[in-house]
């Protein structure tokens, strides 16, 4: 089955520019803003959209993504509602839509039962920051069944070994982490990133996109000098935050700018 996350990369690539992924919690300020700013985040310039639904323990997010996801949680998100936004959202968009979980609930809800009901509202498929490919059989055999895309996370301080085993297992694209620590925006991003690229390519790696740091057009057209994607959150809820769905878009618009490749 092909995966859509990949096609919609390689659609970009076919226009000459990377790809543009943007990350967006479900539930913040409230569910139906959540869904109308994922559409607003399609409509803008992003080619692959990643959810993430509200977790009492995000440890690898920055004080913004945190704050807004307590507010969610505080405001009554519930697991089922990610099926829900995701269902509205892909009626809307034929942007592809990753939900960026961690692994606990998805073990709550039961794994089979997870996949059945992500890929019955139209989602594309997880991005799993928490769980290794090696200790993910269960979902790797749901999402084969279910033809939903696995992204795996890998990070510079990765061995060679592991590096192997996340290509292997990962559809979509592998999420390369570019520094090691919490998601957030950074002055200067790190120098592995494009090292772990490039590790990920000997590795056979079709597509990585690079995530964590990443706020502004100049570090999009950074990032894609060496990736086949940037990914964007903390800039995107910042933006939200403060300036509702108006500021969103614009702030979408302008990361999209950075997407564009030299023809040299």
């Amino acid at each position: 089955m092909t995966s859509r996350v990949a096609a919609a990369i390689e659609a970009a690539q076919a226009e000459g520019r990377g790809a543009f992924v943007g990350y967006l919690p479900i539930g913040y300020p409230d569910l139906r803003t959540s869904i109308e700013a994922a559409v607003t985040l399609a409509e803008n310039g992003a080619d692959v959209l990643e959810l993430g639904p509200p977790y009492s323990d995000p440890v690898m997010d920055g004080t913004v993504i945190q704050e807004a996801t307590q507010e969610a949680l505080a405001g009554g998100f519930r697991l089922r509602d990610t099926f829900t936004a995701v269902r509205a959202i892909t009626e809307r968009v034929d942007v592809p839509v990753l939900v960026m979980t961690y692994w606990n609930p998805v073990m709550q809800y039961g794994v089979d039962r997870y996949a059945d009901d992500l890929a019955a509202a139209g989602g594309a498929g997880l991005i799993t920051p928490d769980i290794t490919p090696e200790a993910a059989p269960e979902w790797i055999a749901a999402s084969e069944r279910t033809g939903l895309d696995r992204v795996f996370l890998a990070a510079p301080t990765s061995t060679d070994e592991r590096l192997a085993l996340i290509v292997r297992h990962s559809t979509g694209f592998v999420y390369t982490v570019s520094t090691m620590g919490i998601t957030g925006e950074r002055a200067q991003l790190d120098a592995a990133a494009r090292t772990l690229v490039a590790r990920l390519r000997d590795h056979g790696a079709e597509h990585a996109c690079v995530g964590i740091g990443i706020s502004n057009a100049e570090q999009v057209a950074g990032v894609l000098e060496y990736a086949d994607g940037a990914i964007v959150g903390t800039a995107l809820v910042r933006a939200l935050r403060e300036g509702g769905l108006d500021r969103l878009a614009e702030t979408a618009r302008s990361l999209a700018h950075g997407t564009a490749r030299s023809a040299n």
